[in-house]
């Protein structure tokens, strides 16, 4: 199957699609593009988030001075000011994306195996990197719409924090609300189908797999920003 009848197919027929590509695993233009994609959003959006981070450490300085000593504040600052846009956009979150990948290529791999004896790593793999179409691609670009729009990062939402626009965005409730996003939910949804190909079961038990897996990365997310959360109140 093509690439581009791999790249229409995850978003108007992700059964077929990837049946396809369980039956024949390919990754590497695939893959090239999701990096790309990542790379451009990160890239572009960059100076919205670093503005962002150095506005957060302004509005909080009293505070955070107080917590962490002059010193560790102003180093903290000037981090956040000079950080490098090329090395961060082009290097740090693309690699981070693709480590994050394989690693929960691996993972679901282990759980799959819970379920059936079918499968194997490159399957999931190349399935896990297509699905990542909706989310890379349209996802992206819808976010990096509104962050053109309204000149910030953290103001930016695809998940259920779009319903709550009172939310201080240095909450708990927007940080928990903002991990459920719709194209993550859409992601998984198609990716569960994929997996029911690649390991031969039912689409019930693909589904499971993919939506088990996704609560788990979300609660780890959300622990991770409850912790940065309470380090700058």
């Amino acid at each position: 199957m093509s690439f581009i009848r791999r790249l229409t197919g995850t978003f108007v027929d992700p059964g077929r699609t990837f049946r396809a590509i369980a039956e024949k695993p390919v990754w590497v233009d695939a893959l090239l593009v999701v990096l790309i994609a990542i790379f451009l959003f990160s890239y572009l959006g960059f100076p919205y988030g670093q503005r962002d981070s150095v506005r957060l450490l302004e509005d909080n300085a009293t505070k955070l001075k107080a917590k962490w000593g002059e010193d560790r504040y102003a180093q903290a600052l000037e981090r956040a000011k000079t950080s490098p846009r090329l090395l961060t956009a082009g290097v740090i979150v693309p690699l981070t994306s693709l480590i994050g990948m394989l690693f929960s290529s691996l993972i679901i791999l282990g759980l799959g195996r819970l379920f059936s004896t079918q499968g194997n790593y490159l399957r999931v793999f190349s399935i896990l990197v297509h699905a990542n179409f909706v989310d890379k691609l349209l996802g992206n670009a819808v976010r990096l719409f509104l962050i053109l729009t309204r000149q910030s990062v953290v103001e930016t939402s695809t998940g259920l924090a779009i319903f709550f626009p009172g939310l201080e965005t240095t909450s708990q409730s927007y940080l928990i609300l903002n991990q459920v996003d719709f194209f993550q939910l859409w992601l998984f949804g198609i990716f569960g189908l994929g997996l029911s190909h690649a390991f031969k079961f039912s689409p019930k038990k693909g589904l499971f797999l993919a939506y088990f897996f996704w609560a788990l990365k979300t609660l780890l997310t959300i622990g991770l920003g409850l912790l940065q959360l309470r380090a700058i109140q």
